[in-house]
């Protein structure tokens, strides 16, 4: 991977032009496009399947007059006086001619209705015009919206002073987040750490640019795409909240890896390509990680839900694009100008980090136990968590909608503001209109009903609705259990009635629907979450230990940020400080979003930070050293990432929605620091402390089985050393030093030095034991790690082992050798190798092994044969053939070389030296 991303550095630099101008293309071309298929976001959930979403389109059909979205009329006396005065229904009366008049009205329940009962609150001075429209609230135009609100202002008028009349309901409820002056006080925060940090204010501005170019670019297709599907206003705020911090955060690392490289005196283009190799690795292994964590919110199989996953995943993508491509390309027109000064020599001093990470370390045992206490502290609060969907209950306060909504709740009820419908089909009874008066009655004795507002057929006589009032808010635990209670309890009283296909809707139960399956939705996702972490780590640090240790990190994170998120919005602690006028649920979808971002951040935060203590390790060998010399290393450049995500997050609290994004901005905030400050940076250090040369270890047989995933590029680094080796770019199989070693670590052969040009034989020789099997498992990119340096076909061993594999064929453990070879002449292999030649080739089929080896070197190929003698394998040599004859000798007694690899400077590939382990880099 390392190798080509190197590439992919250097050729944007060369290009940096042609590549500035093609992003500045696609950045047109999606703001042509949203401007041209745009159609604006829909903020209507559907839970496809469910069974309140079922019931909801029958309405659709058979009781239009309630299935769209509703509108509230409030007209509230003043004390003494009564609503149900003459003059006052006559003005009421008069508004609701006018109302039902208009275009996309369906109905308008009067309050003195003898269709309506319990639209006039109880001491007399307050009274409900409920209005229904046809279709959803996106459906409705600003002029059907106006002119409710202009009648409703002639009411006041004819009603006079101290009266007050108030518009709300779902129809005028605009809790749509948008992004304000605030937010940008986030971006010019990181700036100041950027600049802090680097040191350089031009450099400073390069991530900034990133960033916002990645936003610009996501933003401007994802609205496009609302041409196309339904997509809400939270998708594209939390996608540009997302694409805000994680765009800066990756250019700032490759652009810290970039000057690191300039002050090593390594020219801009060089620097350039070694920082996208190195730094740019770990970028796209932890936007990855994002990504998948994102696009994997479809297990809650919520389309919604999907699509703000995908979209925010996508902002993700985008950002790791100009982080590979957009940012070398536009270093490139920078040079030198932004390599850092030389700073004074701070010999003997550890600085900040240095005594913090001598201080967690100290007392591993008990820095672990009072992380652990006091993220369990913050997190008792979870057990408390209760979700929703955003209602009225939502809106700023102030806001007529939040007006009205606190004023039916004052003199009607909380639920009022939530009414569930319960639909039935009526089509069998001989007597309906009776019958859903029965059913009413019925509904009504079920704890948790505070009142039947209307139980009536519809005009056709094929299906009836009950409006069922909840004593509890829309959000309320006792609401979603008088849903639960309803579906339980209804079927047997209306089967009394011949009725039938009982349900429970509205947009409440809608709401309690997507909570029920979003909370369901959370275990298998956090196993999701859990489980490919796990695996994605055991890749990157070839350990078992430090992948348990960072899930667990992660899982402390996640605790903590909803043990404080559910205290501030759900119990109210602190919720004035930040603005929050909603408190009692946290929105529905916020712990599977959270838990997601999170998860590519701590694993962000883990790489950047692990991966430096593990190639301390690999110099050092001692692992305590090694974690004080990788944290001071990396704790600088991981710090200002975690600033930087703080700043952004934080600054969508103070004016984001207090239902939306400022508990998920809180969420987020909290976590990021928790994660960044209390685990990765305290927890963590003590953790491996704690485990020593036990934390980089793992079973053989898994590391052989899993891939590698180079995030610091070492690979790249050996192969950068080792250019100019061989000197004959013409041989085919070239090794140096190259020593094959047991799963003990014992050597099993001599240094072997060889030099092969193609169509050439080589006959490994030497008793069983001498490692001339292992060497030819070597050879063909079928063993993870030795000592010295090979090449086959000029690819380097074992950085391009699944690119040697493809290019060579083996034959070993009873194969068919002859068809091994065969299928190596198909494929055009340079090297092809037969191990235990002269046990494996019988008599019989010795005429045929002879003919494939003779147009296997005839055509270029190498070919590579074990025996115990050059004799022994004679048989099977084409005629006039004069094999290369290797012979493989132990090495004495006891002795372990130390291992060899000329050239490497870089000392980061020494790993196989340090460890126990050969871990297979065959991804590469």
């Amino acid at each position: 991977m390392s190798s080509h991303l190197y590439r992919l550095g250097r050729a944007a630099y060369r290009r940096r032009v042609l590549v500035v101008l093609a992003w500045l293309l696609v950045l047109v071309t999606g703001i042509v496009l949203m401007n041209t298929l745009s159609k604006g976001t829909n903020d209507t959930v559907r839970i496809p399947g469910s069974s309140s979403q079922n019931a909801l389109d029958t309405l659709n059909h058979v009781f239009p007059q309630v299935s769209g979205t509703s509108a509230k009329i409030v007209v509230a006396m003043p004390e003494g006086s009564s609503v149900s005065a003459q003059p006052v229904k006559d003005a009421v009366g008069a508004a609701v001619d006018e109302i039902d008049a208009l275009d996309q009205v369906s109905t308008v329940a009067s309050p003195f209705s003898s269709l309506v009962d319990g639209a006039v609150s109880d001491d007399d001075t307050t009274a409900i015009i409920t209005v229904q429209f046809d279709g959803q609230k996106n459906d409705l135009t600003g002029a059907t919206l106006d002119a409710v609100r202009g009648s409703a202002a002639q009411l006041q008028s004819r009603i006079g002073d101290g009266a007050r009349v108030e518009v709300g309901g779902s129809a005028f409820d605009n809790v749509i987040p948008t992004i304000s002056v605030t937010e940008a006080i986030g971006v010019v925060l990181a700036l100041i750490f950027l600049i802090i940090f680097l040191h350089n204010v031009l450099a400073a501005f390069v991530p900034i640019v990133m960033a916002l170019v990645g936003v610009g670019v996501t933003e401007s297709l994802v609205y496009a795409a609302t041409g196309v599907m339904t997509i809400m206003s939270t998708t594209v705020l939390l996608s540009v909240m997302i694409g805000l911090a994680v765009g800066i955060d990756y250019s700032l690392f490759i652009i810290s890896r970039y000057r690191d490289n300039l002050a090593q005196g390594l020219d801009p283009e060089e620097s350039v390509a070694r920082s996208i190799a190195t730094a740019g690795t770990a970028v796209l292994f932890a936007g990855m990680t994002v990504v998948i964590a994102l696009v994997g919110l479809f297990v809650a199989r919520i389309p919604f839900l999907t699509i703000m996953g995908v979209a925010s995943a996508f902002g993700v993508a985008t950002a790791v694009c100009v982080a590979l491509t957009l940012l070398p390309a536009t270093l490139g027109f920078f040079g030198t100008r932004i390599t850092p000064r030389a700073r004074r020599s701070r010999s003997g001093r550890d600085g900040f980090f240095g005594h913090w990470v001598r201080l967690v370390t100290a007392r591993p045992l008990v820095t672990i136990v009072l992380v652990v206490a006091a993220v369990a502290a913050l997190a008792v609060p979870a057990t408390g968590l209760r979700l929703s969907l955003p209602m009225e209950s939502a809106a700023e306060a102030g806001t007529d909608v939040r007006t009205t909504y606190d004023t039916i709740s004052d003199e009607f009820g909380p639920g009022y503001n939530g009414p569930l419908i319960v639909v039935v089909n009526v089509l069998d009874s001989t007597d309906p209109i009776d019958g859903m008066n029965r059913l009413g009655d019925d509904l009504a004795t079920i704890d948790g009903v505070a009142h039947i507002a209307m139980s009536t057929p519809n005009e056709s006589g094929t299906y009836g609705i009950v409006q069922v009032i909840p004593s509890g808010s829309p959000d309320s635990a006792a609401t979603a259990d008088l849903v639960q209670a309803l579906r339980d309890r209804g079927p047997a009283m209306a089967d009394r009635y011949g009725f039938r296909d009982f349900a429970v809707t509205g947009i409440t139960a809608v709401a309690v629907d997507v909570s029920a399956k979003l909370t369901s939705a959370l275990l298998p996702y956090g196993v999701f979450v859990v489980g490919l972490s796990l695996v994605l780590l055991v890749m990157v640090f070839g350990s078992i230990a430090v992948p348990i240790k960072a899930t667990i990190g992660y899982l402390l994170s996640i605790l903590a940020s909803f043990g404080v998120t559910t205290s501030i919005f759900v119990d109210g602690h602190l919720a004035s400080r930040l603005g929050a006028d909603f408190t009692g649920s946290l929105i529905c979808f916020l712990p599977i979003i959270v838990m997601g971002v999170l998860f590519g951040l701590a694993m962000d935060y883990e790489v950047f930070l692990v991966s430096r203590t593990a190639e301390e390790y690999v110099h050092s060998g001692d692992p305590v050293q090694a974690i004080h010399n990788g944290f001071r290393k990396a704790a600088p450049v991981v710090s200002t990432a975690a600033l930087i995500m703080l700043s952004v997050f934080a600054m969508f609290i103070p004016e984001g929605s207090s239902g939306i994004i400022k508990p998920i901005a809180t969420a987020l905030t909290v976590g990021v620091f928790v994660d960044a400050f209390i685990v990765r940076m305290t927890f963590v250090p003590a953790v491996l402390t704690l485990l020593g040369h036990r934390a980089w270890s793992m079973p053989e047989r898994l590391a052989r089985a899993l891939p590698r995933f180079d995030v610091e590029g070492a690979g790249l680094a050996r192969q950068l050393s080792l250019e100019g080796w061989p000197a004959d770019p013409r041989e085919a199989v070239a090794t140096r030093a190259m020593v094959v070693r047991d799963r003990n670590g014992a050597a099993l052969n001599r240094p072997i030095d060889l030099d092969l040009h193609p169509g050439r034989i080589a006959v490994l020789t030497g008793p069983e034991g001498s490692g001339k099997s292992e060497l030819m498992l070597g050879l063909t990119g079928r063993l993870a790690g030795f000592d010295g340096d090979a090449r086959v076909a000029g690819l380097l061993l074992p950085e391009r082992n699944a690119a040697v594999r493809s290019r060579s064929v083996l034959a070993s453990g009873g194969k068919d050798v002859n068809g091994v070879l065969a299928e190596g002449l198909h494929r055009g292999v340079a090297l092809a190798a037969v191990d235990d030649a002269d046990a494996v080739i019988g008599a019989n089929r010795t005429a045929r092994a002879r003919e494939l080896i003779g147009r296997l070197v005839a055509d270029g190929a190498c070919v590579l044969l074990t025996g115990a003698n050059p004799g022994s394998v004679a048989h099977v040599l084409p005629a006039g053939a004069v094999p290369v004859e290797i012979p493989m000798e132990p090495p004495p007694q006891h002795a372990r070389p130390a291992p060899q690899r000329t050239g490497d400077t870089a000392g980061a590939d020494e790993r196989s030296a340090r460890s126990t382990i050969l871990l297979e880099e065959a991804s590469r």
